[in-house]
Formats: C-alpha cells, structure tokens, sequence
C-alpha cells in the first residue's frame, strides 16, 4: 500500500476522544450481553437433555411394507412369452427361453394389481457409464433373468446402491423388448419409457438387504439373449491389440467417438470378439484402455437398435488385467515398408477372370471356410460402394451364422530364392463393423485344408487394412510391405473373423494383389 493511501485510511479512522470513549462503553456493554446470552442458551440447553442421553439419527433401511404379492422377474418374462405366443397364432416365437428379443410386443402387465417386481440391482451410474435405468437380476448368486427398468432420475446410485434388493410396483407398468433387452416401465407406442421421476418412490421399494453378488461366468462365446441385464465375469479376454497397443485409444473420448465408444473385446481361448461399450459421459471415457489380459465383470447388453451384444462396464474396477506381456495376440512380422515394389512379378491377381457372385478359385488360390458358411467370393457392383471392376469379398451379414472364418491362401512364395520380396493390396469395406480381416504369413503350413488351424500364423503388421472408420465408398491401399525378414517357403492369408452376430457384422473387399521381387 502506498504512504498516500496510508495516510488517508488512517484519516478514514480519525475521531474525538468523546466520541472513543463512547465507543469503547459501547462495546463492553455488547460484550456483556453476548456473555449473558450464552449462558442462558446453555442453561437452556442442558435442561433439555437428560443423562446425556444424545439422539443419533437413524440411517439405517427398513423393511417396506408391501400393500400386495410379490412375484419374481421370470413370472414378468413368463407373461410376455405368453403375449407373443398370442401374437403369434399360439406359436413358441422362439426357443431362446421362448422369447423373441426382436419383438415390439408390449402390454399392461398388472393392470390394476398391486404386485410387487423383486430383484437384485446390478448397475450403478456413480461414474456415468448408465443413465437414468436400473439393471436388475433375480438373484445374487446363479441369476437366470435380467430386466431393465428406465426411470427419469438422476443420480439412482445413491438410493440403489449395487446389491441392493428392491421392489417394483408393477401395476399399471408395461413390460416388452427395449434396444433388445427385457425392460419395464411406461409405454411409449411400441416401446418402453422412463418411470416419471415424480413416481419413483411409489414405483420402486428399498429393502433392507444388500447382498454379495457373484459374477455368472460367461465365456464371449456363450453369448445369447437370454443372458442379457445380467452380472457377468467374461474370462481371458483382451482389447484388440491395434486399439489397445499400437493406437492406444481410450475408453471413449476419441474424435469419432459420439455417443458411446465402441471397442473390440476378443477371447484369448477362441476368435470370438464383441463390442465393448463406454458412454462418452463416463467419467473414465478419457482413460487408455487397458494393455493386458485377464477377466472382466461386466453387464451384457444391447447396443442401441438392439441387433449387436454390447459389453457394459459399472467401473473399471471390474476389470482385472494383467501386464501387456500376458497377452495372447498372434506373432508380429515387421519387416517394415519398402521403398519401392520389385520389377519381377512372383504372383499377382485382380480378380477380373472369375465368375462373379461364385467363390475365388484357380489361380493357386486356397478357399477355405473354417466356420459358417460364407467363402470369399468375386464380385462387381457400382455406385457410391463400387468395385474396381472385378474384386473379392466376404462377410457375414445376415448370415445366420454363429460363427464366421474365412481364408483366402496365396500359392507359395519362395523367398530363400528371391531378393526385396515385398506384397501389395487393396481393401475396401462394406460397414465392416463386428467383422474383422488379418493379413497373416505362415512358412510352416502343409498347404492342405486340415493343416490350416494347426500352422502357425504371424500377422503382417505393416500392412493397412481398411478400418471401420474408413469411408465405405473408397479403396485404401496396403502400402509395399517388406517380406525381406523373413525366410523359408511361405504363405500369405486374407483371414476374415465374423463376431458371431449376423446381423451385425460387415463385409471386407480385396484386389489388385501384386507379390514382387528384384
């Protein structure tokens, strides 16, 4: 503070000795008083406590009482199996624990009867990753039905904590298929709405249980509707290796992450992958997926048109990961890119000589379907998704195959009698999607159908394929990828994995293949 302001605020504060004196009898007297006033209240206050007996609010759940009967969430799927029955000429829609989880068919289920929904609450919104929905299952330990209840509040964690049982009142609520799971609460035309925040405690019922849930194991391969909204433990499962190792993406914060971010979950024990979801509000979406391999507990779910399984985690707490070397991804090839592409042409194809809409064949070619029922097939097609002229293509879309594994062999390359060898190729998608496609070298395998599982496969890591991000409409090259560190008589393979969802899965294309030397 300068001298200048000094002086003036001391002035500020200048007055007559009078008037000091008055000030300083004024403030003995209010000393006085605020003394007296405390010990008044305390006099007060020790009257109105006895032995020191000290109240502690109660915290604790009671038990509600119930104004009706309870029944469990099988008796509410039971009810809608009956309803589509009826819907269908009193024909089982579906063998799937009778259901068919494409169905719009809703109705009242209590119209008028107080009944009382019980189950174990599963899901928790405290990091973001669910919004404004319980996920409940019948039980803690071995649940065999899950069901979802959207309702308008936010946060639920607080009340509804995971483990909690709870009651829903079920009268007068709808129950159907939601995004392809089990769900009830108001109706929406032909779908199920979110309970009014202002019926919530009318609507849902806490008990004073909380229990210890034990995670249901489920392998990604035994995957089906009937295990939706359930709590799950996915064993020996990793990230995609592009997106946890060599992109490192996070969770759900990329660029083209919109609404949820999706990533591919594959099992190290077979070559099933699946949808790993993360909303892009959740309050981990900025964390790096993780490196390792391990378990995960997880909710199974829909994806929001209800056609592809979606793996849901509450936090990442549940998943349990080991080091980056424990993973189970194939063997590496990384010989780099080359300069250039050689001047002696060892083997090449367009594909402009086979028969379109019929499986790739001649040429040295091994077509081989490893499971299901699609084959990489020569095909030709205009417009915004033309082929360049004749190309190759596979996928399962609409496939009705649980499984997809197509192969598509080079004959044999020598490259102990070669010098600079190096591979170029195109690719293409149609919404690739669920699928995926691998670039792969073997220089053990028999050359025969039966000898294709055991050989050993590396992955060609220097050479692009096209990415479900890529536009659909354009073609993308592979780059001239070296060959030169390897040795011996190899293979290479165009390796297409469906996820075992049909409806879901997409299409790859490939041409203009060229392996050269110099």
């Amino acid at each position: 503070m300068s001298e200048q302001n000094k002086i003036q605020k001391m002035k500020s504060y200048r007055f007559h000795v009078s008037d000091l004196k008055n000030k300083i009898t004024l403030m003995k007297t209010l000393k006085i008083n605020k003394l007296i006033l405390l010990i008044t209240g305390l006099v007060v206050f020790n009257g109105c406590v006895q032995d020191d007996d000290y109240s502690i609010p109660n915290t604790e759940i009671e038990e509600p009482v119930l104004d009706g009967s309870v029944i469990e969430i099988s008796d509410v799927l039971g009810r809608l199996v009956q309803e589509q029955v009826s819907e269908n000429d009193n024909q089982n829609p579906n063998p799937n624990n009778g259901l068919d989880y494409d169905s719009n068919v809703t109705f009242q289920y209590a119209d008028g009867v107080v009944q009382y929904m019980e189950g174990y609450v599963v899901s928790t919104d405290e990091a973001g990753n669910f919004f404004e929905e319980l996920i409940l299952q019948d039980k803690p330990d071995n649940p065999t039905v899950g069901i979802k209840v959207p309702i308008d509040v936010n946060p639920l964690f607080t009340r509804y904590d995971i483990g909690r049982k709870v009651y829903i009142k079920v009268t007068n609520l709808h129950v159907g298929i939601s995004n392809g799971v089990l769900a009830i609460g108001f109706k929406d035309g032909d779908f199920i709405s979110k309970i009014p925040a202002a019926l919530e405690l009318e609507t849902i019922k806490r008990s004073a249980e909380k229990a210890e849930l034990v995670p249901l194991s489920l392998p990604l391969e035994d995957f089906d509707d009937s295990k939706t909204n359930l709590f799950i433990n996915i064993p020996d499962v990793q990230f995609n290796r592009v997106q946890a190792l060599q992109d490192e993406l996070s969770f759900a914060s990329e660029g083209f992450d919109e609404f949820d971010g999706e990533r591919i979950l594959e099992s190290c024990s077979s070559s099933t992958t699946r949808v790993f979801s993360t909303s892009t509000f959740a309050d981990f979406s900025g964390l790096n997926l993780p490196k390792g391999r391990g378990n995960m507990d997880a909710i199974l779910s829909k994806n929001f048109f209800g056609d592809q399984f979606n793996v849901v985690i509450n936090t990442p707490e549940g998943i349990d990961f080991g080091s980056e070397e424990n993973r189970c991804d194939p063997l590496l090839i990384e010989c780099g890119l080359a300069a250039s592409s050689g001047t002696n042409t060892l083997f090449e194809d367009n594909f402009e000589t086979q028969t379109t809409f019929s499986p790739i064949s001649g040429n040295g070619w091994t077509n081989y379907i490893e499971s299901g029922t699609e084959a990489w097939e020569a095909y030709t097609q205009g417009g915004t998704n033309s082929s360049q002229g004749v190309s190759a293509r596979v996928g399962s879309f609409q496939s009705n195959d649980n499984s997809s594994i197509a192969w598509l062999i080079t004959p044999q390359i020598d490259l102990d009698a070669n010098n600079d060898v190096s591979i170029e190729f195109e690719t293409s998608n149609s919404f690739s999607d669920g699928s995926t496609m691998d670039v792969l070298l073997s220089n053990d395998w028999d050359g025969t159908e039966a000898g294709i599982a055991t050989a050993t496969w590396a992955v060609l890591a220097d050479a692009y394929v096209t990415q479900d991000s890529d536009f659909f409409g354009d073609w993308f090259s592979s780059g001239i990828v070296d060959l030169s560190c390897e040795t011996g008589q190899v293979y290479i393979a165009f390796k297409y994995s469906g996820s075992g969802q049909s409806d879901f899965d997409g299409t790859y294309e490939l041409d203009n293949i060229r392996i050269s030397s110099n």
